[in-house]
């Protein structure tokens, strides 16, 4: 009713409308993107962001929150620092905060640290704003218990406490607080191991201090070492007895293992012979078979008669009678010696008479005495030479 009433043409209806549209539009997306309460924040903090740019931000996911809060505060602080440096930092994967607030530290106490350095820093893995804050108080570094032996083989177990501060110089390429802690291991085994006694670093700590620092750990590293204390220092094992003893205990070890090869060399030489020994007593019974068979072919042949045979037969058995008897002669002469040596209590015997003895009962018979041995051996020996002569008589008259 309106607008026919002011007698508009449809085209400028049409034209009207679609403007009222790309308004409508235009200020959606203006409130979609454009954050207003950053914007208005960065306006009343004398650090001005366009509207442009933070739609930018917002086009490339940077996160605006965090680049305006800290350009307000970079602006606060006085630094010299650009929208487009945060954004670039921040872009690269660096910490924007950590470098705002080191920037901030770092010109608060008058100390050279240009943005471009504190962004490499950052972006070189160290702490920016931890190494700005070690120049102004140092930090303590405490190392592990360190293990030295002295020349006389007691150890000694120290434990240091490094006083640094960083050097702002060297915070890209210099090494950090592990080679500071190897160094002054390294010195604290140095120093420990030249000393002839352990007691003289017991009585002197300060000799540890004063042979470390005149090194000059800290060349090359990222920090300036301000001073070294000991702050404890215990005493452990001996270790030259130890290495004497495993020393010892190696040798007794290799002199049981060369015994043991003697033993066994031994053992074997002992079965060789034995072997050796049933060997010839195999061959003295072989020797002994062929006898029998010598004796049929000479028997055969007519070297030896029937009665050279029998001859050496007697002869045989008479050299065994004769090993007999001194084997008992021995075995006597043995009793009477151990009858000598163990003394016993002897009873008297009852004489061997017939009839009753002086106790009124019956007494044994008497009994012949056994013949002596030399008087078989005479006997045998008669018999033999008898046997001989008879042998002889009848070899003569058999020829």
């Amino acid at each position: 009713m309106f607008l026919c009433g002011l007698n508009l043409s449809t085209g400028w209806i049409i034209g009207l409308a679609a403007a009222v549209v790309v308004v409508l539009s235009l200020l959606i997306v203006m409130l979609v993107l454009v954050p207003f309460k950053l914007w208005f924040r960065a306006l009343v903090s004398s650090a001005h962001i366009s509207m442009v740019r933070l739609i930018g931000m917002k086009l490339r996911k940077v996160d605006c929150q965090l680049i305006t809060l800290n350009y307000i505060t970079a602006r606060k602080a006085g630094l010299k620092i650009t929208v487009d440096e945060l954004e670039t930092h921040y872009m690269a994967g660096g910490n924007v905060e950590n470098v705002v607030k080191a920037l901030a530290a770092a010109f608060s106490a008058n100390i050279d640290l240009t943005v471009q350095k504190a962004k490499a820093i950052d972006l070189a893995g160290r702490d920016v704003y931890e190494a700005v804050r070690n120049t102004v108080v140092p930090k303590i570094i405490e190392t592990p218990e360190i293990s030295a032996v002295a020349k006389d083989g007691i150890e000694l177990i120290v434990k240091a406490k490094v006083t640094v501060i960083s050097n702002m110089l060297m915070q890209i390429s210099g090494a950090g607080e592990d080679t500071i802690i190897a160094r002054v291991g390294e010195g604290i085994v140095t120093t420990v191991g030249s000393t002839d006694s352990h007691k003289m670093i017991l009585e002197s700590p300060e000799l540890i201090s004063s042979t470390v620092l005149e090194k000059g750990l800290d060349r090359g590293t990222a920090y300036y070492i301000s001073s070294l204390d000991i702050a404890d220092i215990d005493v452990g094992r001996n270790i030259d007895a130890e290495l004497n003893i495993a020393k010892a205990e190696a040798e007794k070890r290799i002199a049981q293992a060369k015994a043991e090869e003697r033993k066994s060399m031994a053992i074997a030489a002992e079965n060789e012979m034995k072997a050796r020994v049933q060997e010839m007593r195999a061959e003295v019974v072989r020797a002994e078979a062929e006898v029998p068979k010598a004796l049929a072919k000479a028997l055969s042949m007519g070297k030896i008669s029937v009665n050279d045979y029998y001859e050496m037969q007697n002869i045989k058995a008479d050299t065994a009678m004769r090993n007999s008897l001194s084997k008992a002669e021995e075995e006597k002469a043995e009793k009477i010696a151990e009858k000598k040596s163990n003394p016993v209590e002897t009873r008297i015997p009852l004489p061997q008479t017939g009839g009753y003895g002086g106790y009124g009962g019956p007494m044994a018979p008497t009994q012949a005495a056994p013949p002596s041995p030399n008087s078989l051996a005479a006997r045998f020996a008669a018999l033999a030479a008898a046997q001989r002569k008879n042998n002889a008589n009848n070899d003569s008259t058999d020829k």
